[in-house]
């Protein structure tokens, strides 16, 4: 592999920049595009391809061509990304119709959930294909895009969730110094920097560095927050075949979280709701603190044109100080007097308000992996052949919550409840100690794995593969003795065909198997806290893709089973949490992304999902679709450079949702939704700087609408989508 020359870092003079740039008539640009990405080992020069994007890494085990990778793969590159002026997660997943949201309060990490079935923190979230901890909000000021492999991941990742794997790419070094400055309607205030450049007599080393600080002021009262973060990526061109990655980033986020609505007398949604409603909310209530470090490094060693090697590592820790004041059940409501478990808010919509103290929550993630790679062939049959061999580490430490309700007197008899239409009173806070904190899971997985991409001819390809994976996993009682003890040996196979008519048509169909560990038993349950065995899922999956000319087509159709976990209702009013009967999802995804003409592009996605549960010895949860997903979710999203005005373009889009079911019975239903945005880029030069200014109205006509109905360990919870809210941004590159 020839070493390619990277440009110097050039000087330039400090620019003259402030705030004032704000105020400047913001609409938006003509479509700069995706940055152009600068691989450590050579650099790509391409036309502008907008939101289409080819090649992805969360598919295997290196970057591949998306039409030659028989899964269903969601990029959202940097372009995308820096006009929707996304900050969040669910802002950039909210661009594919297969993904809604799963508990995801302000002020706390966010849940999602995948064709129907939920992510795991503990599995489901990687960095440049390294495992990360999910219980963190990923910042994406270091991003060039993000990767989101649909349905199983067994083969990259080892123990994972059926619904699919979120991969983040970090930036690498190049040449580039720029600052973004923003605020919204509401004057939160924002401003990040990047900055980087290759040095050495060879500009063999680079660096990058991103760093942002960010005020938040919420649409919700009383839970304005802040967020600092900084990153640093570095690359070495040892020799011409040697080449080592590193990066870290650490985030620190203080927020005060935001508790969900829950069913009234558990029959019906709240009435007249508002999304702006801090629900328990006390005066001397805490944030919530969550400090995240994510560090991972790769060398890669090529020993030919066709074989190369490489090891990789990572770690990830999460700190969360866990403080809030909650609003759950109605055990203080007369109406609910007698119900074993009230889990719901009273019919008058009354609610108990409780003091939740959980700090120095600790999420540790360690990972390691060794892969061998190379090409040949055999017998006139191509082969692309990939070994290796991965070790994982997950540990929680953590106190025991403590978690009091605020109303209750000291003889046990209540107050008084809050009520979702005023603000509660002031009750006292808890004043007692902090339990001590101790080692509860300390989980390890061990795995070997090999894939091989089979070329038939010229249009036939297979790719075969397999992970055996051995799962260790010791979970912890409070008082430091193991309450359980999991040792189970899994061999997850994986195989696909592809058929390529012609080189930008490719027809697939694979079969996958996964292993998922089994969730925990909620705090009100028999067996509370009880973790249950890992589950075997399986997935057929059927699609195709096409590339024409600068847009890219895909559909996909698929089946996935999973054992089905839930809070089985016992005779008494109490529940049990059991794993019994099976989910079975069934979907057709379709995609568009990248320019239908020189002037507009788009990116847009739907998805029909039909899931059902049986044989769980709980008739009223099935016969119906599961909690919190709609058969329907559409979303699309256009660019139109205006041709009348040079650099000046026209942004905007439409999410749309049918109707979920909000309760397991299937009784209770949040309406469907449309919620339309609209914004502007307009890019110029300032003083001889080229600048971006961007302006997006989400929301744009303050549809109130129920975005999340789903339960968390046990719980159902409501949450409201956000109101009409408009962000103005500045981007200069010096």
């Amino acid at each position: 592999m020839d070493r390619l020359y990277r440009a110097p870092w050039v000087g330039v003079p400090a620019p003259r920049f402030a705030l004032k740039l704000l105020s400047l008539s913001l609409l938006a640009s003509p479509a700069l595009g995706a940055s152009t990405e600068l691989p450590a080992t050579r650099v790509e020069g391409e036309a502008d391809s907008g939101y289409q994007v080819r090649q992805a890494s969360v598919g295997g085990f290196d970057e591949a061509p998306l039409l030659d990778t028989p899964f269903s793969i969601t990029v959202i590159n940097d372009a995308l990304i820096k006009d929707q002026q996304a900050r969040l997660l669910s802002e950039v997943l909210k661009n594919d119709a297969s993904v809604g949201q799963a508990y995801a309060p302000i002020g706390y990490y966010e849940n999602f959930v995948v064709r129907g079935f939920s992510l795991n923190a503990a599995s489901s979230y990687k960095i440049n294909g390294r495992t990360v901890t999910g219980e963190q909000n990923v910042a994406l000021e270091n991003k060039q895009q993000v990767e989101l492999l649909k349905g199983l991941s067994a083969l990259q990742s080892g123990v994972a969730e059926p619904g699919g794997l979120v991969n983040y790419v970090t930036k690498r070094p190049e040449a580039v110094r720029s600052v973004t400055v923003s605020t919204d309607d509401r004057g939160s205030g924002y401003v990040a920097a990047d900055v980087g450049g290759w040095f050495g007599n060879e500009q063999q080393v680079g660096l990058r560095a991103n760093i942002a600080h960010e005020d938040i002021n919420s649409y919700v009262e009383h839970a304005d927050g802040q967020r600092d973060f900084l990153s640093l990526a570095f690359d070495w061109n040892i020799s011409p075949n040697a080449l080592l990655q590193l990066d870290a980033e650490y985030q620190s986020r203080s927020q005060r979280s935001v508790p969900g609505y829950q069913l009234l007398g558990n029959t019906e949604l709240p009435h007249h709701a508002s999304p702006k409603k801090l629900l328990a909310h006390q005066s001397g209530a805490k944030q919530v603190d969550i400090d995240s470090l994510n560090l991972n490094g790769k060398f890669e060693y090529r020993f030919s044109d066709l074989w190369k090697g490489s090891v990789s590592a990572s770690r990830s820790r999460v700190v969360i100080d866990d403080y809030s004041s909650f609003a759950w059940g109605c055990y203080g409501s007369a109406s609910c007097e007698g119900v074993p478990v009230p889990n719901y808010f009273s019919p008058e919509g009354n609610y108990d308000i409780y003091d939740f103290r959980s700090p120095d929550d600790t999420r540790r993630t360690d990972e390691a992996q060794a892969a061998l790679s190379g090409s040949f062939d055999t017998a006139g049959l191509g082969h692309e052949l990939t070994v290796g061999t991965s070790a994982f580490r997950r540990t929680v430490d953590k106190r025991e919550p403590i978690n009091v309700a605020r109303n209750i007197t000291p003889d046990g008899e209540t107050l008084g409840t809050g009520n979702i239409h005023q603000d509660p009173e002031q009750f006292p806070a808890y004043s007692g100690a902090l339990n001590d904190r101790q080692r509860r899971l300390d989980s390890r997985q061990y795995g070997l794995f090999v894939t091989d991409r089979i070329s038939l001819n010229e249009q036939w390809q297979t790719v075969l593969g397999a992970r055996e994976v051995r799962l260790d996993e010791e979970a912890f009682e409070v008082s430091g003795d193991s309450a359980r003890h999991t040792q189970r040996y899994e061999f997850l196979p994986q195989a696909a065909l592809i058929y390529k008519p012609i080189a930008n048509l490719s027809l697939y169909t694979s079969y996958s198997k996964g292993l998922s560990l089994g969730g925990e038993a909620p705090w009100f349950a028999s067996n509370a806290f009880e973790t249950l065995a890992p589950t075997v899922s399986r997935q057929l999956e059927a699609g195709v893709k096409y590339d024409w000319q600068r847009i890219s087509f895909a559909a996909a159709l698929f089946q996935t089973r999973q054992a089905y976990q839930y809070s089985r209702p016992d005779d008494g009013g109490g529940f049990t949490y059991v794993q019994q009967g099976q989910q079975k999802n069934t979907g057709l995804e379709v995609s568009a992304n990248g320019f239908v003409t020189s002037r507009l592009q788009l990116s847009a996605s739907a998805a029909a999902i039909r899931a059902r549960v049986n044989d769980t010895g709980t008739p009223a949860y099935e016969g119906h679709q599961a909690l919190n997903v709609p058969t329907w979710r559409a979303n699309l999203y256009a660019d139109y450079a205006l041709p009348w005005v040079e650099g000046l373009a026209v942004l905007g889009g439409v999410q749309y949702s049918a109707s979920k079911n909000a309760n397991h019975e299937g009784q209770v239903q949040a309406s469907s939704y449309a919620v339309f945005n609209l914004g502007s880029r307009y890019s110029t030069r300032i003083d001889g700087y080229d600048t971006v200014f961007r302006l997006s109205v989400d929301n744009l006509f303050d549809k109130r609408y129920w975005r999340d109905v789903g339960d968390y360990l046990g719980d159902g919870y409501l949450f409201q989508g956000a109101p009409l809210t408009a962000r103005l941004s500045a981007s200069i590159n010096f």
